[in-house]
């Protein structure tokens, strides 16, 4: 039994891990800082793999002009925390590092000589969320590892962005838990190559889409349906079965000045919000605000307050699912249809109205819904479409130049070193200069894995009724003793044999507490140690322990001498 997030985040205060400071902040207490240590220590130790990799400790303080300088400010502006200084000078709490780390580079690397450059640290991070929830795991305050690499052509980045994946791949292996790596949408962080590694979990916030034949997976950003069946002139095929009313679902625009209708076939969801995929919609309206739950309500305010603004318009967005008769209806604007939603008044005069059956750029019919179990794959011929809840740990981008180009991040790299993909479309070289240097943007990536995030997430996937279930390489302790009542020496021998002999040390704790046995152990189980050793009521007249193991499903007696490999056996499974 599996418990659900809210109740993890409960667990993890109720044993003694966090504190809430704040809404959306929280302390990390004793046992909480052990794990976050332990979480630390594997990553680095991964790193370390990592030819080149050095750690650094940037300061969470960056400037507006940097991030002005990016174009992410504005972008980004509402999920940052901002202040100025007493000279009115703009700063903000860093979400992530990408200008500060490239405004370093780039004054202290000029040759090609110099890279590949990869630094990485873990340090606290800010966003300021609208609506803080499920507590380490949608925070306002968190800690993140996250690394940055800088190559001075694409092929060598590219190889860069191959390692990386690899040790963060090892990282995961080592926690022993299932866990899925999607393709994945770059965002607001730019380049056009990202992957997410995802712990599969019924609490998590993302889709993940897979195949059950071929090895696609694919965030539901990203993920692929079936294309539309067309005919040979290039028209969609209609539906055998007629819609004689289509569905709409409402949306706004970020300026609140276009009103979006999204049409397509009823289904069985109870959810209109449900069906729809958001960012299909995004894709066709790069200005559609996908946050806003009633977006009636701003759109009242706009066509009240500027009845003859002529900027205020509506799109209608047409899903390739509905008949051809119903799509001309809409495209031709039809008064059968409800453009206008009922419960405003009458629409102002003079209102711009746009339908759209297909994406601008790729010409592709749009694909508006989500997509469900048992869809066929776009992939391979037999597989169908599993869809399932997870929770983002990390994810790596390659940028290119995202960075890099606009604050002139560049090296000197001699030509025969370059291709005609590390150089821009408007460099000419003529074939006498193929000796000589030429100035490029740096090529870069960034790569994180959410250290708080992770604690909350590991949690909520191995919680169970009576507490939490920590791997080994996170557990704030692998093994604890805990004596019946009566037996505290023989405990500190069990704790002394076991710690002298493993090497490297067994990490083992003793709880000498002056409470009761029972309190001891309900405790044990809701902090989560991996393994319990009980020495009880055979240990007088046999020096026999019982050992638990919940995750494993172990409850077993052994003999003093039994103990250390026995348990060591244990630990190696988790």
């Amino acid at each position: 039994m599996t418990a659900s997030s809210t109740d993890a985040h409960s667990t993890l205060i109720r044993a003694g891990f966090i504190r809430s400071a704040h809404s959306g902040l929280y302390h990390m207490l004793p046992l909480g800082r052990r794990v976050q240590d332990k979480l630390e220590a594997l990553i680095d130790t991964h790193m370390s793999s990592l030819v080149g990799a050095s750690k650094v400790a940037l300061s969470s303080i960056s400037s507006e002009e940097l991030w002005t300088k990016s174009g992410r400010l504005n972008r980004v502006g509402s999920e940052i925390f901002r202040f100025k200084d007493r000279k009115d000078v703009g700063y903000l709490l860093s979400p992530t590092h990408e200008e500060e780390i490239t405004n370093l580079v780039l004054n202290s690397t000029k040759s090609y000589r110099d890279l590949p450059l990869r630094l990485y640290q873990i340090s606290r991070k800010y966003r300021d969320e609208l609506r803080p929830r499920q507590g380490l795991l949608r925070s306002r305050e968190f800690i993140m590892k996250d690394l940055y690499t800088f190559d001075y052509n694409i092929a060598s980045a590219l190889e860069t962005y191959r390692q990386v994946r690899q040790v963060y791949a090892d990282i995961f292996d080592e926690l022993k838990m299932p866990y899925l790596v999607a393709d994945a949408d770059s965002g607001d962080m730019g380049g056009n190559l990202s992957h997410e590694f995802h712990f599969p979990t019924p609490n998590g916030e993302d889709n993940i889409i897979s195949c059950t034949s071929c090895d696609y997976v694919a965030n539901e950003e990203l993920a692929e349906n079936v294309a539309p069946t067309t005919n040979e002139s290039g028209k969609m095929m209609s539906d055998s079965r007629t819609v004689l009313q289509p569905k709409v679902w409402r949306g706004v625009s970020r300026d609140r000045n276009t009103l979006v209708n999204v049409w397509y076939p009823p289904s069985s969801s109870s959810s209109d919000r449900a069906e729809i995929n958001l960012h299909a919609v995004k894709s066709a309206l790069p200005d559609f605000d996908a946050s806003v739950e009633d977006p009636l309500a701003f759109w009242a305010q706009s066509s009240s307050a500027v009845a003859q603004n002529k900027s205020l318009q509506i799109v209608n967005l047409i899903d390739h699912r509905l008949s051809r008769l119903l799509r001309q209806e809409i495209e031709l604007q039809s008064p059968q249809l409800a453009f206008w939603p009922k419960q405003l008044n009458d629409p102002p005069s003079g209102i711009a109205m746009e339908a759209l059956s297909r994406d601008l750029i790729t010409q592709r019919p749009l694909d508006l819904l989500r997509i469900k179990d048992g869809d066929p794959c776009a992939r391979c011929a037999s597989g169908t479409l599993r869809v399932q809840k997870a929770i983002e740990m990390g994810h790596t981008f390659y940028l290119g130049t995202r960075y890099s180009d606009p604050l002139n991040a560049t090296v000197t790299v001699p030509r025969h070193l370059l291709q005609d993909a590390d150089l821009d479309s408007n460099t000419t070289i003529e074939h006498e200069d193929l000796t000589l240097e030429q100035k490029v943007p740096m090529q870069m990536g960034c790569y994180g894995i959410g250290i708080s995030r992770m604690i909350a997430a590991v949690a909520d996937n191995l919680a169970d009724e009576k507490g939490l279930n920590w791997p080994r390489v996170m557990a704030p302790f692998e093994v604890v003793v805990v004596p019946a009542r009566g037996l505290d020496d023989a405990a500190c021998e069990v704790y002394d044999v076991l710690s002298s002999h493993h090497q490297p040390r067994l990490d083992i704790v003793l709880d000498d507490r002056a409470e009761s046995f029972p309190w001891k152990m309900r405790d044990a189980d809701l902090v989560g140690y991996p393994v319990i050793i009980v020495a009880g009521r055979r240990w007088k007249d046999e020096r026999v322990c019982e050992v638990q193991c919940r995750r494993l499903n172990v409850r077993e007696e052994r003999h003093l001498d039994q103990l250390p490999a026995f348990v060591e056996s244990l630990l190696n499974k988790l």
